[in-house]
């Protein structure tokens, strides 16, 4: 098995598949987790990018409730998994709150909830009354769920990384995958130090698809901004009551909070479409005043902090804010785990999971993506 991509989605499938006896190797183009894996915000969510009554118009409730579940699933399984692993990568499990500034907006959001209630999952209604005390969020509603989580992304994929090479994993770090060739037997890697064989290749770039792959999916590549204060001091801590749950708001792009285990604070948000390099200067700068004027809102006693950090990410958006798992029809003996979004832990583990069963039924049946079928290429059009 070759895995293309060294950031935390290649991480976690180079750890699942060499924990079930298969021989791996890891090509990474930079240094394992440089990517857009060190940008992350690391959100451990459970909840997909799109509401849930945008998924039951889109694929029936039925279909909304299983991706659902699924993601919750993935979600308590990779934090069971960087506990039993001991993988030392800041974990902490959160409570989450998906709130409104907007009142016109409370109506839709209990729509929401009542869609979410009536499927059978999980969360409960809080009034701004409620919230505030909960979180110290000043909104005017919100949706609580608890059983989320939050992690260092790069100490979580290096962590992973470990595992796989404890296992019998190699990874080479600033080795280029630069042609990836069918054959009777699988497949035929090559990278400017040589060629390795193997029966199937998976490509866990995230988005980014080396300079031989045609691009596989429908997605957007969206620019997306971070801040990050200072560790807040006991004083201002105070000041806040409740727990340091995470939380984004029903904005579209939405706007996500969560905090660290130092004490910092990050906000993050006002997405736009990837514009490249040019003038990306002063896109930082303006994002960063946006963003730090959306913190004095939510927290007004927050209203004279200014960022101690701000960077940009990069990720990809797709249509219905599902990833793409799994194979694709025009191109065999490759594993695909692509478009993540907002919740690219969760879809990353999730993906890892999926493509390790995919991968073992490779040959039975005639298919490769029979158990993929919510997060398939496919998907939709059947």
């Amino acid at each position: 098995m070759v895995i293309i991509g060294g950031g935390v989605t290649g991480a976690l499938c180079a750890y699942l598949f060499s924990d079930a006896g298969v021989k791996v190797a890891v090509l990474e183009s930079k240094d394992a987790g440089r990517g857009s894996t060190v940008a992350s915000t690391a959100l451990l969510m459970q909840e997909p990018d799109r509401d849930f009554t945008d998924l039951a118009r889109r694929f029936g409730a039925g279909a909304a409730r299983d991706i659902w579940m699924t993601l919750g699933r993935a979600t308590r399984d990779l934090m069971r998994t960087i506990r039993t692993l001991k993988i030392e990568c800041d974990l902490h499990e959160r409570d989450s709150v998906y709130f409104t500034l907007d009142p016109k907006k409370v109506a839709g959001l209990r729509k929401e909830f009542d869609g979410r209630k009536a499927a059978g999952l999980p969360g409960r209604w809080l009034s701004s009354n409620a919230l505030r005390e909960m979180t110290g969020i000043r909104a005017r509603a919100a949706i609580a769920t608890t059983g989320n989580g939050d992690v260092n992304p790069l100490q979580a994929c290096h962590g992973f990384l470990s595992a796989a090479v404890a296992r019998g994993a190699a990874v080479f770090e600033r080795s280029r995958a630069r042609t990836v060739k069918a054959s009777t037997a699988g497949v035929v890697v090559r990278t400017a130090g040589g060629t390795i064989a193997a029966k199937v290749v998976v490509i866990a770039t995230g988005y980014a698809r080396p300079g031989f792959e045609p691009r596989v999916g429908r997605y957007t590549m969206k620019d997306t901004y971070v801040i990050a204060t200072r560790p807040l001091p006991p004083r201002l801590r105070r000041q806040i009551p409740g727990s340091r749950a995470m939380g984004w708001d029903t904005d579209r792009p939405y706007h996500f909070l969560r905090w660290t285990g130092d004490g910092r604070l990050l906000v993050g948000g006002e997405d736009t479409k990837h514009r490249g390099a040019k003038g990306s200067r002063q896109r930082l700068t303006k994002a960063r005043g946006r963003l730090a004027s959306y913190l004095a809102e939510v927290y007004p006693m927050l209203a004279a902090e200014r960022p101690a950090y701000v960077w940009e990410g990069l990720f990809a958006e797709t249509p219905d804010g599902l990833p793409y798992i799994g194979s694709h029809s025009r191109y065999p003996k490759r594993l695909f785990a692509l478009g993540y979004g907002g919740n690219g832990m969760t879809a990353s583990f999730l993906a890892a999971k999926l493509l390790l069963r995919s991968y073992r039924e490779i040959g039975k049946a005639g298919t490769t993506d029979s158990p993929l079928d919510l997060f398939a290429f496919r998907r939709g059009r059947r």
